[in-house]
Formats: C-alpha cells, sequence, structure tokens
C-alpha cells in the first residue's frame, strides 16, 4: 500500500485532515521535520478528530532520518510538485510507492526533489491557482495511487 509522507508541513489542520484520510484507508503517515507546529497542538488533533488511534503515525526528526529509514524499506519516492514532470493520472504506481508533499508555503525542497524517482503534478485549470491545499493534493493523489492498484 502506498504511503503518505509530508515534509515540514506547517499548518496543523491540514496535517490533520491528512491524518484522517490516512486513518479511513489504512495508510502509513510519515511526518518529517522540522514541523510547523508540535504534535500536540490542538488544531492538529481537532482535524483528525478522535481517529489519531487508527493512524499509523511515523515521526522522522529530519529528512536524513526519513532517509535513513527508508534505506530499510522498499519502495520508490514519488514527489508531488507544481514543476513535476509528469501528469499524476498518466503515472503507473506501485504498490511500495511513498508519496512524499511539501510544505504549504514551499512545497517540496529541492534536495528531496532530487532525490524523488519521480515528480508529478496534479493539472489545474487556473494559470492564476498556484497549488491546491495540501490535503486535498495529498488525497487526490493517495485515491488515484488506490484506484490503479485496486484498493
Amino acid at each position: 500500500m502506498p504511503r503518505i509522507v509530508l515534509v515540514h508541513p506547517q499548518i496543523p489542520p491540514n496535517t490533520g485532515n491528512v491524518a484522517r484520510t490516512c486513518a479511513a484507508t489504512g495508510t502509513e503517515l510519515h511526518l518529517v521535520g522540522p514541523l510547523g507546529f508540535e504534535i500536540s497542538d490542538r488544531y492538529l488533533r481537532r482535524a483528525g478528530l478522535d481517529y489519531w488511534p487508527y493512524v499509523q503515525l511515523y515521526c522522522h526528526n529530519s529528512w536524513q532520518a526519513f532517509v535513513e529509514l527508508h534505506a530499510e524499506q522498499r519502495g520508490r519516492w514519488i514527489g508531488f510538485s507544481v514543476s513535476g514532470s509528469c501528469n499524476y493520472l498518466q503515472f503507473k504506481y506501485w504498490e511500495d510507492d511513498w508519496l512524499l508533499f511539501g510544505s504549504e508555503t514551499n512545497g517540496l525542497p529541492a534536495k528531496v526533489l532530487n532525490a524523488c524517482h519521480t515528480t508529478v503534478y496534479i493539472p489545474m485549470t487556473q494559470p492564476q491557482v498556484r497549488s491546491l491545499n495540501l490535503s486535498v493534493s495529498a488525497a487526490v493523489g493517495l485515491f488515484e495511487a488506490r484506484r490503479q492498484l485496486g484498493h
């Protein structure tokens, strides 16, 4: 099953909403610090409602700590970015993929984008709209991967 990775998320309710999506789908959620909030933040907890016991949550203090964990496991890093090279609908997902999403303000850092197997984008019709909300992007990407994989 693909996993969701939020790299340096900044807004607690967005992360809480992603956590709720992960709880509903049985998807692992990895948070890579530094975070823009404390895990105990009331807005984070509120957005996740009472679903936190159902979230397979992994917190990594740094990108390097996450890289070390990933070295022990398999899977490609699929970076979601407005500058991605492939439409997320045209990409072929695998069961062991890691879907990476960056902070709400800066997206994925260059070193993370460069480490990705590939980058994908979610197309938008209006050029004036820079990006979608983080929790929406994570849900859209996860559900497309799940659809392709028959979940």
